[in-house]
């Protein structure tokens, strides 16, 4: 039964991130964490587990031949430093306040996009000149950074800084997010944080079951329902993580 409901928690978990471009975390580490795992180990079990939420997408959305090789390999050039950095450094740190900061943020995150009512619903290429990407590529460090400290919702930051600073619409930007974050940025926060700390392995098989195939879901209806649907599950998805984040750090105030 334990193994069951981990499959059930994964396959939702990542069917909802795969749709709205990140939150994975919100179901998935509360969970190992209930089930009675310390926070260290809780966190190296489900940041491998998330590099399925990776494979399940890149699976889906090649097929649709969507990604920029240059503007990926940016993507990747920018980030992965920024995750190396946040991996090392979390398990040293109260994240309190940062939890809390985060949640402000990402509720702010889906009010924004909620009356922004025409954000990313179609493409408008910017900021690709010298400065557009040296100012792209430092946001990409800092929400790298997050990615490899914290456990909920960084991947929803990457879908909106793609949406509001490069002007992609929300069907790429996911693409971009569930490929480039969830196989390389999780995969890189994973090895970091288990070299650490050891994940809880008897556990793994399930859970990187229902991250593969959740996503793989999760992709396929973003792609069949498009923009609009993508955009109203990123709304609910940020409110709802943020409103967690929140409560997390106003509990261990």
């Amino acid at each position: 039964m334990e193994q069951f409901g981990l499959l059930i928690i994964s396959l939702l978990a990542n069917l909802l991130s795969a749709l709205a471009g990140g939150g994975a975390g919100l179901l998935q580490f509360p969970v190992l964490l209930f089930l009675g795992l310390s926070f260290a180990t809780a966190l190296a079990t489900h940041k491998i587990a998330s590099v399925a939420l990776g494979v399940g997408a890149t699976l889906r959305h090649l097929r649709e031949g969507s990604l920029e090789p240059r503007f990926a390999l940016f993507m990747l050039g920018c980030g992965l430093p920024g995750v190396i950095l946040g991996a090392n450094l979390i398990l040293d740190l109260d994240e309190t306040l940062a939890v809390l900061a985060l949640g402000c943020l990402t509720c702010g995150l889906g009010l924004y996009s909620i009356f922004k009512q025409e954000l990313g619903m179609s493409a408008s290429r910017r900021n690709r000149d010298l400065n557009g990407m040296l100012i792209g590529g430092a946001g990409l460090f800092v929400i790298g950074a997050l990615n490899g400290s914290l456990t909920s919702g960084t991947g929803l930051f990457v879908t909106m800084w793609l949406v509001r600073w490069f002007g992609l619409d929300y069907q790429r930007a996911v693409a971009y997010t569930l490929i480039l974050v969830g196989l390389f940025w999780n995969g890189f926060g994973a090895l970091a944080v288990a070299l650490q700390t050891p994940p809880r392995w008897e556990w793994l098989p399930v859970l990187l079951i229902g991250s593969m195939l959740g996503a793989y879901f999760g992709a396929h209806l973003g792609i069949a329902k498009g923009n609009r649907t993508i955009k109203r599950c990123f709304e609910v998805l940020t409110l709802l993580v943020g409103a967690k984040l929140i409560w997390d750090g106003l509990i261990g105030l």
